[in-house]
């Protein structure tokens, strides 16, 4: 739980890509023995998502390879167990509109808190470990048995948007929340099966608890993305998960009403409990990390150590991180304000143009190098800046003109940011807080490929939602 203020008839069959590989036909709503071809070609297709035997068709987003599994329950059914630890999701790695999804999950001890997030961003939102989508509430308290109620929350499948979805529930909530309590309490206890069916259709999500509907919303937005299962604290187990897409809209839906699919190849750096895949060292990395610690999905650097080194190399890709300052800094400083070609910006005497900040310094090396290094700092110019190429007299004025932020779009201290990275050949496009700052500058001779670090300067940091999509052949 996150707590925060073919039904109709259609021509040819129906064809459900999932899992990354052909799915057969379940089940289907009539029964064709005895049937004729009309009715077969106007029956819906129930579609697995689970194929019983590993995960394929679903994307980790930010959990461990051990959150999540697959194992038989009492009866030898196939299920998804999963640990509840770290928080985060898995989601399907199609998306989708309008559809109805049925599912049976259970609990094993109380309390029990997870959930089934809808119409999805690929990834999670900033600084936090859960996407943009509208949640369907799977959390086991003792009031499931008890029948006492929660004035603001329940465990009965309450219904509410998060990080940045919109809706309107079915029913006003007493605090004022899009958010929608459940009209009858129909949850079975812990070590129970719960049957969830969940219709998502134009923008109206009804979810039905053991064959009671008890909750909706309507007027949500988005309405097309991804299907996710949370992993929030405790073991949940799923079972049965089978889908059935429905008619998209008549008058397609604008871009603003879909998930942002531009991010669904983006896969983790980290695995949400360790430091796996990652070396600290000053050149590459020569040990295992010892100032960098994992905990809670967020990566914590003590500023004391030397910069941390992904074992894998990159060369064309696209990356996203999140990152943030803490309140430690390195003390008061006097620095320049750089203006948009590259140079440092005079006073009318000559002197250079200084602030006084409390110097905060870090940054993300590019393809093994710390002249390809995107700034993380709070100079006057932002963040995003690649100083080696900046301050390198040798370098083309347009090549250290471009290497300078268009703007400052850093967040105050203590608040995240978002790094959105794309590096083609030599070319570079920064992206902060949703604000283009590089753009496609030209970094002359830099590598082809190699690790990506995250640097030590001396100042505490913190990252997650650490992400990278290849580009090139070694996706």
């Amino acid at each position: 739980m996150t707590l925060l203020p073919i039904l109709l008839p259609i021509r040819g069959v129906v064809s459900v890509a999932l899992m990354g590989a052909a799915m057969l036909p379940l089940a289907s709503c009539h029964s064709l023995a005895g049937g004729d071809a009309a009715s077969a070609s106007t029956a819906p297709v129930v579609a697995e998502l689970f194929n019983g035997k590993d995960l394929a068709g679903w994307v980790n987003v930010n959990t461990s390879p051990t959150t999540w599994t697959v194992d038989k329950d009492e009866t030898g059914a196939p299920v998804i167990k999963c640990t509840g630890q770290p928080t985060g999701i898995l989601r399907t790695a199609e998306a989708y509109e309008n559809f109805v999804l049925e599912f049976d999950w259970k609990h094993l001890s109380y309390p029990g808190n997870a959930g089934l997030f809808v119409w999805s961003d690929p990834v999670c939102a900033k600084g936090v470990p859960f996407s943009r989508s509208i949640e369907v509430q799977i959390m086991l308290t003792p009031d499931n048995v008890d029948g006492e109620g929660r004035t603001m929350y329940t465990g009965q499948g309450d219904i509410f948007s998060i990080w940045g979805s919109s809706m309107t529930p079915d029913r006003p909530h007493p605090g004022g929340w899009e958010r929608c309590l459940p009209s009858a309490r129909t949850t079975k206890g812990a070590g129970e099966w719960n049957h969830y069916k969940v219709t998502c259709n134009e923008g109206v999500i009804k979810l039905e608890i053991n064959g009671t509907e008890v909750s909706g919303c309507s007027n949500v937005k988005p309405r097309k993305g991804y299907i996710c299962l949370e992993s929030e604290g405790t073991e949940i187990w799923f079972k049965n998960l089978r889908l059935t897409e429905l008619p998209a809209a008549a008058l397609a839906i604008s871009p603003d009403m879909t998930c942002d699919l531009s991010l669904a190849g983006m896969r983790p750096m980290f695995d949400g409990l360790t430091m796996a895949g990652w070396k600290e060292g000053t050149d590459k990395g020569e040990k295992a990390p010892e100032h960098w610690k994992m905990g809670g999905n967020v990566v914590r650097f003590d500023g004391k150590g030397t910069n941390l080194w992904s074992e894998g190399s990159y060369g064309d890709f696209e990356m996203i991180c999140d990152w943030r300052w803490t309140a430690e800094h390195q003390g008061k400083m006097k620095r320049p304000f750089i203006g948009l070609d590259g140079n440092t910006v005079k006073n009318p005497d000559g002197s250079d143009k200084t602030m006084e900040i409390e110097e905060r310094d870090g940054g993300i090396y590019l393809r093994g190098s710390s002249k390809s290094q995107v700034n993380m700092w709070c100079w006057p110019c932002g963040s995003g800046e690649v100083y080696g190429y900046r301050t390198d007299a040798s370098m083309p004025a347009e090549v250290r003109a471009a290497v300078t932020p268009r703007m400052n779009a850093d967040a105050p201290v203590g608040q995240w940011n978002r790094f959105r990275i794309r590096m083609v050949g030599e070319t570079l496009n920064v992206w902060l807080n949703g604000k283009h700052v590089i753009v496609d500058a030209r970094l002359p001779g830099v590598a082809k490929d190699g690790p990506i670090a995250l640097q030590s300067h001396g100042c505490p940091i913190e990252f997650t939602n650490v992400m990278i999509d290849r580009l090139d052949s070694g996706r």
